[in-house]
């Protein structure tokens, strides 16, 4: 493929794209035009194979397929009303999978979309490890803090371990810190919390700022009264849990935490060494 056609598509493509509901996305209309496709029935029976490829994904079709109406203008200042299909960018990588791959057109497409979406689909999962590295960044100041507060009612560093152990034991079931390492294949001088999920990670965060305001505003004191306010905290996180449908004892291990904040500030490193370069 010349290098000039291509610039001209890439071109195409970048201009073509809108954003929908806050969403990126591109009408079927126009790509019918640039995928070099000559007769709307045709492209639409392209359109109908993505939507099938778009549920055997497991994705939800309604959301990166949506049909709808719009007018467009004729000779004379007439309008007419004509069906579209407002895609996504993943949507759009699916219709150029199953389009004619012998036109130039739909074989830049392919590479095109497939090399944005992995784009996308890398940003995304960056921004989930990040959230996942400052939850379990908070959960540790969260634990600090109650530390501090239940040490001034004379709970020490043993007691505080055995209060966040029957939590634990609390929120997982019945499961103990030590049985969910077991379980999950921590070792056992790694914190549990680094291979948890966001969501427990949250969950346990939850807990433990609930603890440390009664704590407070009730004027608990002592091992007994604490250990007891933090179980039922714990009880009433993992009630609000299973009435959604989620048992955290049966959520799978997430990569090591500290392992993905030495890759997080790998990359910012990274991005900022090739910036300087750029600069230079």
């Amino acid at each position: 493929m010349k290098r000039e056609l291509i610039v001209e598509l890439f071109q195409k493509f970048e201009q073509a794209s809108y954003t929908y509901q806050n969403v990126e996305c591109w009408s079927a209309r126009e790509l019918q035009i640039i995928f070099n496709y000559g007769e709307w029935r045709n492209f639409l029976k392209v359109i109908e194979k993505a939507k099938v490829a778009c549920g055997s994904s497991g994705a939800k079709v309604s959301y990166h397929f949506v049909d709808i109406n719009k007018m467009i203008e004729l000779a004379k200042g007439a309008q007419r009303e004509i069906e579209d299909v407002v895609l996504t960018r993943y949507a759009c990588y699916l219709v150029a999978q199953n389009g004619d791959s012998s036109k130039s057109e739909v074989a830049f497409a392919q590479t095109y979309f497939a090399v944005q979406t992995r784009k996308q689909e890398i940003i995304e999962q960056r921004l989930l490890d990040v959230a996942r590295v400052s939850a379990r960044e908070k959960l540790s100041k969260s634990e600090k803090k109650l530390s501090g507060i239940i040490y001034e009612r004379g709970v020490d560093d043993k007691g505080f371990a055995i209060i966040r152990s029957k939590g634990d034991q609390a929120l997982f079931g019945g499961f103990s810190t030590n049985d969910m390492k077991h379980k999950l294949q921590v070792t056992d001088n790694r914190p549990l919390a680094d291979f948890l999920p966001t969501l427990t990670i949250k969950a346990k965060d939850f807990a433990t700022e609930l603890t440390s305001h009664n704590v407070v505003e009730k004027d608990l004191k002592g091992n007994e009264k604490i250990s007891k306010e933090h179980i039922d905290n714990n009880l009433a996180v993992r009630k609000m849990l299973i009435e959604r449908g989620v048992k955290p004892e049966q959520l799978p291990p997430s990569e090591d935490v500290k392992k993905l904040q030495r890759k997080i500030e790998g990359d910012e490193k990274k991005i900022l060494k090739d910036a300087k370069k750029k600069n230079k």
